[in-house]
């Protein structure tokens, strides 16, 4: 029995100091391994969601066809949308709880107002709205609750191993990447969007744990679904130059469209937040079925009308008609609350926008025009990269689907023209800010603070330091200076209140000749001590010391009862110098 106890006690010493060592910015090797783990995580876990999606729609549809919701009535496209709206208001109203946000917003929240540490039933509720609203035609896509179901991933296995919270970010973003990579088969996509929508950084100790996961959960989609990519592009050849002036069209109009949506989403979300949750899905529902009837395009994820337009086998009227009706179900579903993404009915509404702009201007210049699935992957990419204000993942994302790196100049042209479009002329950022802020919320952008919760307070503390009451004989504190410690922690009824540097205490000892020493009282350097547990930032370090007016920090884990409850000591320079240098 003492053995195994002995042996549990080193493994939790091990793990506590592998712990401190993790919480250093430049732990670059640990880091590695883990965001390779993370996204083979994330990657089995796209790949149960894709399942489940696929397996209920080939049910619900007569004939088997992922996605043609158009094969089903007239009745059908009216109440399928409202029967699963209703399916998610009853879960959610059983074991829902308070959760109500989903999505890429939600992780935003989380990252911004705590740390990154995601919950299990967010995780499952994601899961199983996402598939309701997926499987029962609402406009949403895919890739929202997929980038959703990563970072929980990320996030919740670096909890598990009781990592800080500057592991918990990283991980979560690295489950991001994962679930684009696995969601298009893009894995470098999925690392530009999680470093420039959610991590908004780029630094080397979060690049490279970022693009191991990316690959990982890549490789683990392509093993259940090939190497496929999510649409089936065209041969794509530009024709001449003429064409760029048209791009500058393309990006004019999707900016635009982008605009609408953005617009509309953030009045509806801003209006509707009083409403009751039930009743805002039920519209929602309602609403997509009325549409429905007319446009079916407009149901579930949409990849099969991209297709069709990547093809050109759709007719100018209709692929106008679909963009409205998307934007206008689109609007509805994310302003309202349906638990699923933007980001792919944004490359839908980008791609019928650009195809019918392709289909128009070959008819009017037919020797200079490329064909209409040409422009329709422009649109797509101009709405991606407007909507989310990510450029660049946006840019990645077109040349990782097409595998043409003929498309990057115009590509480049008709994102930036839709981005100045949507995010300048009408002052506009990404969609997912815009709905974080109409929840009276926001997502800082600041160089420093970024800096800072890269840190891991305990990777700044010092470990040099001995414990002791107020009061002491001189043996006492003679003995307490023997093993040369650089602090001295005073505590009153077990409570640390204030550390003295031990060199104040030798020189003490050699003026007073007192029997006793009240080192409360003696000649010294005192600071003040709040604790903060040592999962923290260097970021919620300095919160916290501005909150308790203290002057140092005593770093505490109470998740491990065999270690002191006092692990070190962290002043405010030291806080400072963490980042700075």
């Amino acid at each position: 029995m003492k053995t195994w106890r002995k042996a549990i006690t080193k493994i939790r010493n091990q793990l506590h100091h592998a712990r401190i060592h993790i919480s250093h910015p430049d732990a670059l090797l640990s880091l590695a391994v883990l965001g390779l783990i993370t996204g083979v995580v994330t990657g089995s876990v796209i790949v149960i969601f894709r399942y489940a999606v696929d397996g209920l729609r080939v049910l619900l549809i007569p004939d088997g066809q992922i996605g043609h919701f158009e094969a089903l009535s007239v009745e059908m496209r009216l109440l399928l949308p409202l029967a699963g709206a209703l399916l998610i208001a009853l879960v959610f109203r059983l074991i829902g709880g308070k959760q109500r946000v989903f999505g890429v917003v939600h992780v935003l929240e989380r990252l911004e107002y705590h740390q990154g540490r995601m919950t299990l039933r967010s995780l499952l509720l994601q899961f199983i709205g996402a598939v309701t609203a997926i499987t029962s035609g609402q406009s949403v896509g895919r890739e929202g609750p997929g980038i959703h179901l990563g970072a929980a991933s990320g996030s919740l296995l670096a909890q598990g191993i009781g990592a800080p919270n500057n592991v918990v970010r990283t991980l979560l973003g690295c489950g991001t990447a994962g679930a684009i990579g696995a969601s298009f088969n893009t894995p470098l996509a999925g690392v530009i969007f999680s470093l420039e929508v959610i991590m908004l950084e780029y630094t080397v100790s979060g690049f490279i744990p970022v693009v191991l996961s990316a690959v990982g959960a890549t490789v683990v989609s392509v093993a259940f679904f090939g190497i496929d990519p999510a649409f089936a592009v065209p041969e794509l050849q530009w024709t001449s130059l003429w064409e760029m002036p048209f791009a500058i069209l393309v990006g004019i109009t999707v900016g635009l469209a982008s605009t609408l949506l953005i617009a509309s989403t953030k009045a509806l979300a801003e209006r509707s937040q009083r409403v009751p949750f039930t009743l805002r899905v039920v519209m929602a529902g309602a609403l997509t079925g009325i549409v429905a009837i007319f446009y079916p395009q407009v149901m579930g994820i949409g990849y099969d009308t991209i297709s069709q337009t990547l093809a050109g086998s759709i007719g100018v009227g209709l692929l106008v008609g679909i963009a409205f009706s998307k934007i206008i179900t689109t609007t509805a579903a994310i302003g309202l609350g349906i638990p699923g993404g933007i980001i792919g009915p944004t490359l839908v509404i980008g791609a019928v926008l650009g195809g019918a702009m392709g289909i128009l201007g070959h008819g009017i210049f037919p020797t200079v025009s490329s064909d209409s699935g040409h422009y329709a992957i422009l649109g797509m990419g101009a709405m991606m990269g407007a909507t989310l204000q990510a450029p660049l993942a946006a840019l990645i994302a077109v040349f990782e689907l097409t595998q043409n790196p003929h498309i990057i100049m115009p590509g480049m042209l008709a994102i930036v023209v839709a981005g100045l479009i949507s995010g300048r002329m009408f002052g506009y950022r990404s969609v997912f800010r815009v709905l974080l802020r109409a929840r009276g919320l926001d997502y800082i952008q600041d160089p420093v603070v970024q800096a800072m919760r890269r840190v891991g307070v305990a990777s700044e503390m010092e470990r040099s330091f001995v414990t002791t009451g107020s009061v002491l004989t001189r043996e006492d504190a003679a003995a307490l200076l023997q093993n040369n410690p650089r602090w001295v922690i005073v505590t009153r009824e077990k409570q640390p209140v204030s550390a003295l540097p031990a060199l104040d205490i030798e020189r003490a000892l050699q003026i007073s000749t007192d029997p006793e020493l009240d080192l409360l009282e003696v000649p010294a350097k005192r600071l003040s001590l709040t604790g903060i547990h040592m999962s923290a930032t260097v970021d919620q370090a300095l919160d916290r010391l501005s909150t308790a007016g203290a002057e140092a920090l005593f770093l505490y884990n109470a998740n491990i009862p065999a270690l002191s409850r006092v692990q070190g000591i962290v002043t405010r320079e030291a806080l400072h110098s963490s980042y700075r240098y």
